[in-house]
């Protein structure tokens, strides 16, 4: 082997060597890293803070309703109702449910799986399958606690205390027991009183019964139609406010769609200042391009907020914040797309004697239409989201209504049904303007 073979050898041995190293390097560089950011964020004492137990509790809510048996110890009151709303109790208009029987200072309460509350002369007796009955006697002073023969220990999800009892074995249901107050909960699947108010003539009907009285001639309500009280029931249902989501749906597309075009229509002229193809002058290009880089460089959740102060609460705030921040951006873009149109096209244009307009319009527009309409499209798809939260800020639409929903700390359901209309409208969005950037740009039918 020669000294060219050898210097080949080692070369070649060296950019192995390089290869596999580097990889490795990064990957090491990486995990150092995500070292230094654990402890400088903290991340075992947050964790360690975590109560995940309530994260339970919400994800529940968000998906399941609760019946509340309560006694109320203190007044002598006994209600059964959904989700503790006194506009969803039951009364003599509509019974307790059959699972709960009694009433007063004496009822029982039949749960899932064989569990039982039985309360009687402030004693309540927990019946819990495959361990025994636990005994609870409420005094002025304190709680006292009886289990069964032959047990030491509590089961697994019950807590004990002086002031307290709280026994949760199951994901649906719940028992609590205080000097005051004896409640249960049983969970059920599914959002209540979504389609018609507790109180509504519908409520608890089915489908097929729903059809038949739109097709009766006999009227629930003697002043409109069976088919007109329905949809009123439903739009103006107090607890899931379909009618005020809907609106609010509205204003956010409303906000995006006219943002996104008021920046399209600010941007477009002034990128033509901006590119230096079609404007010579460089101090008009380069303060026309910081202007860009100004208001495109503040979020748009700043501008919402100094529009706030300008115009007020409402979808305007909105409208104006988007429009700001994207005629920065489109200008951008815009600008540096002119900036790589093809010459000749344009030259061959000039050739016909076509004056300064008609060589926009068909030697320019032509090219950038497709990045145009593509950049318009994508932005407007953004903006859905960016709506969305800038209205949580007072500009009004889904957010705003989001935001005040989650204040009240209860209602995760109508959370959680307002964060799926969200998606649905994004994904909505999405794929309409996929099929228009489809339609629009290569002119073929949307897949």
């Amino acid at each position: 082997m020669n000294a060219q073979h050898v210097a080949q050898s080692e070369q070649v041995k060296a950019l192995v060597t390089r290869q596999k190293w580097g990889p490795i390097g990064l990957l090491i560089a990486v995990l150092i890293y995500l070292l230094y950011a654990w402890d400088a964020f903290n991340m075992t004492e947050v964790l360690g803070k975590a109560r995940m137990e309530k994260g339970v509790l919400l994800l529940s809510d968000a998906i399941a309703h609760k019946v509340h048996v309560v006694q109320d110890l203190r007044r002598d009151q006994f209600s059964v109702s959904v989700e503790g709303e006194r506009t969803a109790t039951y009364d003599e208009s509509r019974p307790m449910p059959a699972w709960v029987q009694g009433g007063s200072t004496d009822f029982q309460v039949s749960l899932s799986d064989g569990y039982r509350v039985v309360v009687k002369d402030r004693q309540v007796r927990y019946q819990v399958p495959g361990y025994g009955d636990v005994l609870i006697e409420i005094d002025a002073k304190a709680l006292s606690l009886t289990l069964p023969p032959g047990q030491t220990a509590l089961p697994d999800g019950f807590r004990f205390g002086p002031t307290k009892f709280d026994a949760r074995p199951q994901f649906n249901q719940r028992l609590q027991v205080s000097r005051s107050k004896i409640e249960v909960h049983r969970y059920f699947f599914g959002w209540e009183n979504f389609w018609f108010p507790f109180r509504s003539a519908f409520h608890g009907l089915s489908v097929s019964e729903l059809w038949t009285l739109t097709q009766s001639s006999e009227r629930v309500d003697p002043t409109t139609s069976n088919v007109a009280l329905m949809i009123d029931h439903f739009w103006n249902n107090p607890d899931w406010q379909h009618g005020i989501i809907a609106v609010a749906i509205f204003e956010t597309v409303l906000m995006a769609v006219l943002g996104t075009m008021t920046a399209a229509i600010i941007a477009l002229p002034l990128a033509f200042i901006a590119a230096r193809n079609f404007n010579p002058e460089a101090t008009s290009r380069f303060l026309i391009r910081r202007v860009f880089d100004f208001v495109r460089g503040i979020d748009t959740l700043i501008w919402s907020l100094i529009f706030i102060r300008a115009f007020g609460l409402g979808p305007l705030t909105g409208i104006m914040a988007i429009a700001v921040t994207d005629a920065g951006s489109f200008g951008k873009l815009f600008s540096e797309a002119m900036e790589n149109v093809d010459n000749k096209q344009i030259q061959g244009i000039e050739a016909t004697g076509a004056n300064r307009v008609q060589k926009y319009r068909y030697g320019v527009l032509p090219q950038l239409m497709p990045v145009f309409l593509s950049q318009f499209l994508y932005w407007m798809e953004s903006n859905m989201r960016s709506a969305t939260v800038i209205g949580a800020l007072g500009a009004g639409g889904i957010g705003l209504v989001l935001v005040e929903t989650m204040r009240t700390q209860r209602d995760w359901e109508n959370v959680f049904y307002i964060i799926v209309l969200t998606i649905l409208m994004v994904v909505i969005m999405d794929s309409l303007s996929g099929r228009l950037r489809q339609r629009l740009i290569t002119g073929g039918k949307p897949r």
